[in-house]
């Protein structure tokens, strides 16, 4: 499995069926697929000319948190990543159009976000497709002393062990935001690990300095690649990482035994399946909060959700239903901004989802950028806006868990009901470093109205109940299926909104 590369290095995963939660970034073609043609140094209008506005953007900026330098030249993009010890060349990108002052991008991964100009002329915002929120660029000088813009991205480095080691260690001391919340002590561990390393060191045994390193903070959002060598990422104790064995059995199951030998009706690639419950209840299974089309662009992948949601959710149906199941149990994850998009048609009045902040200090793990609110607005299309039960567990991992917490403040009844989620919510920083490998850190917070952030012990059910347990299997039950349905009402006033 391998993260894609997004911008400012954010990126989320894709692991076969089912996507692990890295929810800045969507899996692209090439960046000629996926815009039309990105051409370099393409002017504002896309292919053609340029303008004073676009000009505007021209220079050198520094992103807050992100740990990332950018230029803007010409059309051209050109990423940097930075800490104190450190500057690799990054992403490249090329304009490839302009829209309501947002000019857009593509980099050869197919990847795809805007530049807008900011208030004041010394800043500008990035918006990365999928990603709810904008990053925030402030105009600098020039580029850091030790930053080669005819360097590349450390591949092409020979392999010092020493080098590779320290900008392993400060790519985590600068940007990693929950060493405390975790009771690891991050100084401590480079007081261990170093002196374990010289010259001399192996690439294997170099992995396995970096696996032991990262291994207790238990983040399924942190990963080391390494790669002939080897690829290491650890859940949180006692849960799963959902794949598609896992979810092909699940799928079988439920509907052999929920659903009574019925097929789930499936949309968008498979990612979402729906059945009519008795009692006008609904049984809406989401594995993923991406993948949903074969054109594996933002834009398809959004018109692919809203098709499965206006063939799910239509006039008839919302006015009949009583009570609605949105199971997450397996849900790998994606882009956040669907878990929004699904969540505005489950509401008839604008709420707070979550608001997201970045670490913005390498130095001080308590400072961080102004959070960014995120609401959930109704949707221009039939919506439910009646009882909810949401089954979540181990394997709701990420953009599924943003999803869970943007329902979290809906103003109708939702309950939760099952095991904790994962407890990964931020996008990751995916960061090279010397030698060729690269790394996976996890950067940001999402925060509840009152300021907290479920990540490390996931979002907490209301009502427990064990999931997917081989007991559950052996002894055929579903106790959190049955559980909502003795707590969903199956009759009264409907839901439509």
């Amino acid at each position: 499995m391998r993260r894609g590369r997004a911008t400012g290095g954010v990126g989320r995963a894709v692991t076969g069926a089912v996507l692990l939660a890295v929810s800045g970034g969507l899996a692209l073609p090439s960046a000629a697929s996926a815009s039309g043609g990105a051409q370099r140094g393409g002017g504002a209008g896309g292919a053609g000319g340029d303008s004073q506005a676009a000009r505007s953007l021209d220079g050198v900026w520094r992103m807050d948190g992100y740990g990332t330098v950018v230029t803007v030249r010409g059309g051209a993009y050109q990423e940097y990543q930075t800490t104190a010890v450190s500057c690799l060349k990054g992403d490249a990108a090329w304009r490839t159009g302009h829209s309501g002052g947002a000019y857009q991008y593509a980099k050869e991964s197919g990847r795809t976000f805007s530049l807008r100009q900011g208030a004041r002329p010394h800043r500008m915002s990035l918006h990365v497709d999928g990603s709810p929120g904008d990053r925030e660029l402030r105009r600098v000088g020039e580029l850091p002393a030790d930053c080669d813009p005819d360097g590349d991205d450390g591949s092409g480095e020979p392999f010092d062990p020493l080098r590779t080691f320290d900008v392993f260690w400060h790519t985590f001391a600068e940007n990693y935001p929950f060493f405390a919340a975790k009771g690891i002590d991050w100084e401590a561990a480079r007081d261990t690990y170093r002196p374990r390393v010289d010259a001399d060191t192996s690439r294997d045994e170099l992995f396995g300095v970096f696996r032991d390193m990262v291994r207790p903070l238990h983040d399924a959002h942190v990963s080391v690649e390494a790669g002939a060598t080897g690829r290491f990422f650890a859940v949180r104790p006692g849960t799963t990482m959902p794949d598609e064995t896992m979810d092909a059995r699940v799928t079988s199951y439920i509907e052999d035994r929920d659903l009574g030998g019925r097929p789930l009706t499936r949309y968008a690639g498979g990612r979402i399946g729906y059945a009519d419950l008795p009692g006008d209840r609904g049984y809406l299974r989401i594995s993923g909060f991406l993948g949903y089309s074969e054109t594996p662009t933002y834009e398809a992948n959004k018109a692919a959700l809203d098709r499965a949601l206006d063939a799910i959710l239509t006039a008839e149906r919302t006015r009949k239903l009583r009570g609605l199941v949105i199971d997450l149990r397996v849900n790998g994850g994606g882009a956040d901004s669907f878990g929004l998009r699904l969540a505005s048609r489950l509401t008839d009045r604008p709420y707070f989802a979550y608001a997201k902040r970045a670490r913005n200090d390498p130095s001080d793990p308590t400072r961080f950028t102004a959070p960014q609110p995120q609401y959930v607005t109704p949707a221009r299309a039939p919506r439910y806006g009646g009882p909810i039960a949401v089954l979540t567990g181990g394997s709701t991992i990420s953009a599924g868990e943003t999803f869970t917490q943007a329902l979290m403040d809906r103003p109708g009844r939702t309950v939760r009901i099952g095991e904790h989620t994962q407890g990964v919510f931020s996008d990751t920083l995916e960061r090279d470093l010397p030698g060729g490998w690269r790394i996976n850190v996890p950067n940001e917070e999402f925060r509840t109205r009152s300021g907290q952030s479920f990540d490390g012990p996931g979002i907490p059910p209301h009502l427990y109940e064990p999931v997917f347990t081989e007991e559950e299997f052996a002894l055929r039950r579903d106790s959190a299926f049955d559980r909502a349905l003795r707590v969903l009402p199956s009759g009264g006033a409907p839901g439509a909104a």
